[in-house]
């Protein structure tokens, strides 16, 4: 396989295990690329993405920015904040103004599940989902896999937990789309109030017990909890959270075998992981944060070229 079948990214659900693969072998050589002294490469040179978010980040979007800018892209920032989104203006209104200026990709978080999907079938350019709402983070789940498979070489057969605030997160649903597609087996583990109804449907296994989790998996992707999204409160406290499902050192200590620590950041240090799990020798976070920029070349370079076939 030598390209994806479609001109957007909007979910993991919708890729193939082929098409996966292909972002990954793309990924590593774009991982050579950005080790070098030069790290760019002109793939991208007549190529303007603008980076549309509708919704606060800092990691996502400059991983974005940085992998475009290391394809020679020409890149557009909009924050929904200092726009016109204040002033009434519709989500097609104003991505079609960003359109107007001759504008070929654009990289989308939106706070309303389903956002990329009613644009692309109401626009020309390419859109690459960079978050929606509490449904899919797909080139999280991407990097994630990614750093897993460098790791141990292959994702067949090995076990993951998702640990935390699964309810809310875009993150875990998009890993356990991922993770399936690779060969992976999938645990979930919360707070019973935190884990959505229906989840065994997606064919993962189901654990309220953290460490009875950690002892059945090999690699533990910790979430954050997310206060933002909570319109209720879903545990007593943060303190209580952390008491029966923060991730410490002692924790860890007390499994006899070797656990694999991810986590997509930001890190609430103290509440689902300690200092000494997150920056522990264990933990490939660091990682991840670096494979992030490898992994969203390939998807843009990918789709790049799916758009010059079209044309």
């Amino acid at each position: 396989m030598s390209q994806l079948n479609s001109k957007h990214l909007l979910g993991i659900k919708d890729l193939t295990r082929e098409e996966i693969e292909l972002i990954f072998d793309t990924a590593d050589n774009f991982k050579d690329v950005i080790n070098r002294p030069i790290k760019k490469v002109p793939s991208l040179r007549d190529v303007t993405i603008a980076n549309v978010f509708f919704e606060n980040s800092t990691r996502t979007r400059l991983s974005f920015e940085l992998a475009e800018k290391r394809l020679s892209a020409d890149v557009i920032n909009f924050s929904s904040s200092s726009s016109s989104v204040k002033k009434g203006e519709t989500l097609l209104d104003t991505v079609n103004n960003i359109l107007a200026m001759k504008v070929d990709m654009i990289v989308m978080r939106h706070g309303s599940p389903g956002a990329p999907h009613f644009l692309a079938k109401h626009i020309d350019a390419n859109i690459v989902n960079a978050g929606d709402g509490t449904h899919e983070h797909p080139t999280q789940a991407l990097l994630d896999t990614f750093s897993i498979r460098e790791k141990f070489g292959s994702l067949d057969g090995k076990k993951v937990v998702i640990v935390g605030d699964i309810l809310h997160s875009r993150v875990a649903l998009s890993n356990i789309f991922a993770l399936k597609k690779l060969g992976a087996e999938v645990m979930v583990c919360g707070p019973i109030t935190l884990l959505p109804k229906h989840i065994e449907s997606l064919g993962v296994k189901v654990e309220l017990d953290v460490k009875k989790a950690l002892e059945w998996c090999d690699i533990a992707n910790v979430l954050r909890i997310q206060l933002e999204r909570q319109q209720i409160k879903y545990f007593p406290s943060l303190r209580e959270y952390s008491l029966y499902y923060g991730i410490n050192k002692q924790l860890l200590d007390s499994i006899d075998k070797e656990i694999t620590i991810m986590h997509p950041g930001p890190i609430n240090r103290g509440v689902e992981l300690n200092s000494d799990v997150a920056d522990s020798e264990n933990s490939i976070i660091l990682d991840q944060v670096e494979n992030g920029v490898a992994v969203r070349m390939a998807v843009l370079y990918l789709l790049a070229g799916k758009r010059n076939n079209l044309q």
